[in-house]
């Protein structure tokens, strides 16, 4: 058990200082933009008083790294500034955005996850045949073409041609959880389409590398039917990759859904973070993008924890 703690408090370092160079990079982004984010801000009218004053207030005027170190204090401590215009704390604005994306990744994981290693231990027992081509030919269409062309589609034969779904995904407090699923079904499904393909193709690809095994051939040759023999001798031993490629996409339905929701006008964080980048409100970009990073790394580091657990291999390395 020392050795897992071990393990996991290196790649829990690793990470925080995988994060701390990302923040460089985003707080370094913004800097380079060009123009004068107080003119910006104050727009074209405003006159050179007003925008010394706005530098004073933005803290402009102090140093870039003494900026950075400021704002990575607060962001530690969940302090991300005040949005440039509303006015309102970042974490207030971001917030309940943040909640509305973690919902959707979560409805989209929840039918992804089953169907995609359901779908990869099917086909793995029927490789080779033509339902494994037929479905290899779709995961890679599929895989092939970007979220917002899949959208489209979907808005297309299920929302505007059948009337079946929304094709705008707008929400209101006074919904109820059925009506919920019902107007978030389209971009969840986009997102579901995406990412069933590349773990179903990982799920397959796993098991049949586990398939030409000592041990899978010895229980063949005990007369042991051929879906026992992969679930259970190949998949325990599959798990591990299993867990790495789930927890990457569970990363990617958080940090790469802001062309869903842009699509779909769904009010997350992705569509929060194109509206700050449009309006120069560079304090929510900064804390949208550092919420992204953190995110995906902490689902990597969930994968690698996941899949020392799951392999003795690596809980007992030599």
């Amino acid at each position: 058990m020392g050795g897992v703690l071990t393990i996991v408090l290196k790649r829990l370092g690793l990470g925080l200082f995988t994060l701390f160079i990302i923040s460089v990079l985003i707080f370094g982004a913004v800097e380079l933009l060009p123009g004068d984010i107080a003119e910006a801000v104050l727009g074209q009218g405003a006159t050179k008083e007003n925008v010394q004053a706005m530098r004073e207030a933005l803290g402009l005027d102090k140093a870039a790294p003494v900026r950075y170190f400021e704002w990575l204090a607060g962001a530690v401590t969940g302090n991300f500034g005040v949005s440039l215009i509303s006015q309102s704390p970042v974490t207030e604005v971001i917030a309940p955005r943040f909640a509305n994306t973690l919902f959707l990744a979560s409805y989209a994981a929840v039918i992804a996850v089953p169907i995609a290693i359901l779908l990869g231990v099917v086909v793995a027992l029927f490789r080779d045949t033509l339902f494994d081509r037929v479905a290899n030919v779709l995961t890679l269409t599929s895989i092939s073409s970007p979220e917002f062309f899949l959208g489209y589609v979907l808005i297309l034969y299920l929302g505007v041609k059948t009337g079946m779904f929304p094709s705008i995904a707008t929400l209101n407090d006074n919904m109820t959880f059925l009506e919920l699923l019902h107007r978030t079904f389209l971009p969840a499904l986009t997102m579901v389409l995406v990412v069933v393909a590349h773990m179903m193709r990982m799920t397959r690809a796993s098991i049949i590398a586990l398939l030409a095994s000592p041990y899978i051939e010895m229980a063949r040759l005990k007369g042991t039917p051929g879906w026992k023999v992969i679930v259970k001798h190949a998949l325990p031993n599959a798990w591990a990759p299993i867990i790495n490629v789930v927890a990457l996409n569970l990363a990617y339905l958080i940090t790469g859904v802001v062309l869903v929701e842009v699509v779909f006008v769904y009010p997350g964080i992705g569509q929060l973070l194109v509206d700050a980048v449009t309006k120069r409100d560079f304090p929510v970009v900064q804390a949208c993008c550092l919420i992204f990073a953190a995110t995906f790394i902490l689902l990597n580091l969930a994968a690698d924890v996941g899949a020392i657990l799951t392999n003795p291999r690596l809980r007992h390395p030599k």
